[in-house]
């Protein structure tokens, strides 16, 4: 008991710390897990608290991969932007890092060969958390990373199946007949209700259908928990699923950022290791940007996919463990991936402002045709606008076409856009954080402005773009926090509301109305 008091104490202490530092907390549990590692012997760490914390990080990691499937689209994976960048970062990559680790690292090539393999990987699990924690993973560049990640892990699968002998045998194809389980699935969702059922619901498709059911056939539980994910992403329910269950995933994922921090102490060699892939970290950005700018995105939604996709990957530490070769490397990578991720995660946080620092010289990079997904679009004879096509900026515009206004709803989610328009609704693909939106958008007939989007770094943008560029009309804006509210209107917003809090004040007003007065006699 000493210890699990230890090791929360860590990782609540560490983790709280990062908050007046600007870091994620995820910097403080890599950094709590050194701590426990390092003094853990001292307060009673039973033996058995590697493999015990392992687990918890593996649940973690599954509950995280199947929440990012319920927000994905299938056919996105398959985009040539995003098979094509990843072959060609895979094959990059390891050019570069095996002489790197053969020259300075070892003399057997075939080590080397497989230290390259390993860092040539991205972090699904920083990448999706980062993308995540921004609300970002609906938005184009967050379905580009996402999309080659998903593409990263079959690679995995190919590389453990030759290097380690485990080759899948005939029953992982059963993973083509998955389809067929959908009408399951959404049967199952459908009786699951609103409750705790919905959250064993998401558990058993995450560790049971998903991690050991594809364990079983021979392939990644992994890819499993995100196959199920992906399965259910076109029911209505796919994000009261996700968000149900959103509390348990964060508590695992402690486990797998405290278990990274765990995996061992480093020596000097291992130091070395982990500074000189420090220094090339940005190499493998730089890769990623170029690649996709190739492929014909703008050089805003390449840098962005790019950044989240700066990191190592936790996926070098299975191949130390699981190829007897690259054992000795074990050590040496989790320090090395525990730096990436104290690079990365900072970087992440700061994203949109620094492509906006480098915007002049990341223009020259992009190609003179760009991507269907990005071409600029206009606002036609509407005269208010929606940033953010979710329930709350849905209800407003309808409610606004009720009052007969001609509103356009914005949407950085290029498939929700798709699926407003086919539903008769005149809403575009355009991100708030877009400066190219911004340096292109005619906004001479708005009137007024709605912010309905979740993430605040994005209403502060919008308001503050929409008064730069000389806008006069009224902004109204949601909040979903109350310390939010004065940083919204100071932004220029005339009116911001708690969403909650209205919500309230609406329920009252409709009993109100059905309420008769007493007859007068």
């Amino acid at each position: 008991m000493i210890f699990e008091v230890f090791a929360i104490s860590a990782a609540f202490v560490f983790g709280l710390a990062m908050r007046p530092l600007g870091l994620p907390p995820l910097v403080g549990f890599l950094a709590a897990g050194f701590a426990i590692n390092a003094l853990g012997p001292s307060v009673g760490m039973p033996a058995n608290t590697g493999p015990i914390l392992y687990h918890l990080a593996e649940l973690g990691v599954l509950l995280l991969l199947f929440t990012v499937g319920l927000k994905l689209k299938l056919k996105q994976i398959g985009e040539p932007h995003v098979v094509g960048a990843t072959l060609l970062h895979f094959a990059l990559s390891i050019a570069i890092f095996a002489p790197v680790t053969r020259l300075l690292f070892t003399a057997d090539w075939m080590v080397a060969l497989l230290v390259g393999i390993a860092l040539a990987f991205s972090s699904t699990v920083l990448a999706a958390k980062m993308l995540e924690a921004k609300r970002e993973l609906g938005v184009f560049h967050g379905r580009t990373a996402i999309g080659i990640l998903i593409v990263q892990d079959v690679l995995a699968l190919v590389v453990l199946a030759i290097f380690s002998g485990k080759v899948p045998g005939p029953w992982a194809l059963l993973i083509f007949a998955t389809p067929l389980l959908r009408p399951v699935l959404f049967k199952l969702l459908d009786l699951a209700g609103h409750d705790e059922v919905m959250v064993l619901t998401g558990m058993a498709l995450a560790f049971v259908v998903g991690g050991v059911g594809f364990e079983v056939i021979g392939l990644k539980g992994e890819i499993g928990a995100l196959v199920m994910g992906l399965l259910l992403s076109t029911h209505p329910r796919a994000g009261e699923l996700s968000g149900s269950l959103w509390a348990l995933k964060e508590v695992f994922l402690v486990g797998f950022f405290l278990s990274i921090g765990m995996s061992g102490l480093p020596d000097w060699d291992a130091l070395v290791f982990a500074l000189v892939l420090g220094v090339l970290l940005p190499l493998k950005g730089v890769l990623f940007f170029l690649l996709l700018v190739a492929f014909r995105l703008r050089a805003r939604t390449s840098f962005l996919s790019a950044l989240s996709l700066t990191a190592y990957s936790e996926f070098g530490l299975i191949v130390a463990a699981g190829i007897p070769a690259a054992e000795t490397f074990l050590v040496p990578l989790a320090i090395a991936v525990s730096v990436s991720f104290l690079i990365a995660a900072p970087l992440n946080r700061l994203a949109h402002p620094l492509f906006e620092r480098f915007e002049r010289e990341l223009l020259p990079f992009e190609r003179a045709t760009r991507h269907p997904d990005e071409q600029p679009r206009h606002l036609g004879d509407a005269d208010v606008l929606i940033f953010g096509m979710g329930r709350t900026g849905s209800a407003a515009y309808e409610a606004l076409v009720e009052r007969g206004r001609r509103p356009v709803g914005l949407d950085a989610d290029n498939y929700k856009a798709k699926a407003h328009a086919e539903a008769g609704r005149n809403v575009i693909f355009a991100d708030a954080e877009d400066s190219n939106f911004w340096n292109g958008v005619d906004l001479g007939g708005i009137e007024a402005a709605v912010l309905a989007m979740d993430d605040i770094e994005a209403k502060l943008i919008a308001a503050r773009t929409l008064r730069a560029r000389g806008f006069a009309g009224p902004i109204v804006s949601q909040a979903l926090y109350e310390d939010h509210v004065g940083m919204i209107t100071e932004a220029g917003a005339d009116q911001t509301y708690l969403t909650m809090q209205e919500a309230g004040r609406s329920l009252a007003a409709h009993a109100t109305d059905a309420t008769r007065p007493p007859s007068v006699a």
